[in-house]
């Protein structure tokens, strides 16, 4: 009888879609064996999990901002990758922008490897932008490992990230087709933004959100369907908040269009009628919406048209949030999450009737595959000993001085979520937070 390096015995745990409970076998960093947990199993190390403990597979968060390198004073790979190995995600995959020099090109590409290099507590890939001045030479990042390319149709504010016009979309898409590589959209209409006028300074979130009506997001959508339909490219809809558009989605897809779609827990957990005047915590573009909207989400979820959750991540400093005046109209558009998605998520998810196993689909399974990394995301044979010890029925009150953010900034300070992680395995080794950093870089070439 072989021996393994780890033996987890698990009364519950997440394996194949279904709650089972196992005993599963770890060698080199990866799952050799799953068994019934009454099959006699021997270990260098032998774990026996509580009654009240599942064991999931680990979270694949493929949205996050982590600012590093050039404007790490807002977060940087160390503290957000400690803040992910504390909530149960074993991988993350870093956008394009809010690092500097943006990561558009084989040079910033290459920088962003080596700052992140040593640094991390969980595994670390990349997303690579699509800007202009790089039409026509995207095929460079696809040959260097880049997992997918990111671009938005409205102005960002960063002259490093310009955005493209609808014709540079079909353009990129064109020229992405043929290498099977995604192209990821941040769907609001510049157009649509140009007849606005500008947000004037308020505390009101209510007028604030009357400036980023849904319709900016629906004409953005059905201009990147339609370039999706015309140039057979795969496009993806970025942290879609509008539920009007779930029916042109599906559509599109009955009609083999390649174009998918994410959300975030904020976008369904919280609604626009909750945020006081002033708490400026809750800005994020696009913004969240009523709570008839979050509940057509909901819908979007159970229908499976929407099949994928992630965070969204995207921290700053104490003062680009205007806590101080709680101007929405300047604050910062982002919300800081990543520590306590999974909670957050498990949370609304079981009022709704919702099990462990779709929280393991939604944020595991089907974005460890949208991120092609074949080797995450569920508990299967040859799969990364990747682990989130989660005891679902336990509760907490989020305390954002608590959270291993560079900054304590989150929107769900004060919260009382259900679910504790416990503990989070990296390729079958628990992840120390005060030992050095294992995470390890990846890229297509290490998809497999």
């Amino acid at each position: 009888m072989s021996q393994f390096d780890l033996v987890i015995r698990a009364r519950r745990a997440i394996v194949n879609r279904e709650e089972v409970a196992c005993s599963v076998g770890v060698s080199d960093g990866r799952i050799a064996e799953i068994a019934p947990l009454s099959a006699s199993m021997t270990g260098r190390r032998i774990i026996d999990l509580g009654p009240d403990e599942v064991l999931m597979p680990g979270i694949v968060d493929c949205h996050v901002h982590l600012c590093d390198p050039g404007n790490t004073e807002w977060e940087g790979f160390a503290h957000a990758t400690r803040a992910a190995a504390a909530g149960g995600i074993t991988a993350l995959v870093d956008m394009p922008l809010d690092s500097s020099p943006t990561t558009c090109d084989l040079r910033s590409l290459e920088l962003k490897r080596q700052t992140a290099e040593g640094q991390c507590y969980v595994d670390m890939g990349f997303w690579a932008g699509v800007v202009p001045h790089n039409l026509g030479n995207l095929r460079s990042l696809h040959e260097a490992g880049i997992l997918g390319f990111k671009c938005y149709v409205c102005e960002t504010g960063l002259d490093e990230f310009p955005g493209i016009s609808f014709e540079q979309l079909e353009e990129a898409m064109r020229e992405l087709a043929p290498l099977d590589q995604v192209l990821m959209v941040h769907a609001e209409s510049a157009d649509a933004i140009a007849k606005i006028p500008d947000i004037p300074d308020t505390r009101s979130y209510a007028e604030y959100l009357s400036y980023r009506p849904r319709g900016v997001e629906n004409l953005a959508v059905a201009q990147v369907v339609e370039a999706a339909r015309l140039t057979g490219g795969r496009a993806h809809i970025l942290h879609l908040s509008t539920a009007d558009v779930l029916p042109m989605l599906a559509s599109a897809q009955r009609e083999g269009v390649k174009v998918s779609a994410e959300t975030c827990p904020h976008y369904l957990t919280i609604a626009a009628e909750q945020i006081p005047d002033g708490a400026t915590a809750f800005k994020v573009g696009p913004p969240i919406r009523e709570a008839d909207n979050r509940e057509a989400l909901w819908r979007g979820i159970e229908s499976g048209l929407l099949d994928m959750v992630i965070s969204d991540h995207s921290p700053c400093t104490l003062q680009m949030k205007n806590f101080d005046s709680g101007n929405f109209a300047t604050a910062w558009g982002g919300l800081s999450s990543l520590q306590v998605s999974l909670p957050v998520m498990w949370t609304e998810a079981r009022k709704r009737g919702y099990q462990l196993t779709h929280i393991s689909r939604w944020m595991s399974e089907k974005t460890a595959e949208f991120a092609g990394l074949s080797h995450k995301g569920r508990i299967a044979v040859g799969r990364d000993a990747d682990f989130c010890i989660f005891a679902p029925d336990e509760s907490f009150v989020v305390d954002k001085h608590q959270l291993h953010h560079r900054h304590p900034i989150t929107a769900y300070h004060g919260f009382t979520l259900n679910g504790v992680v416990r503990r989070t395995f990296l390729r079958g080794q628990c992840i120390d937070l005060q030992a050095p950093p294992r995470g390890k870089l990846l890229s297509k070439s290490s998809r497999h």
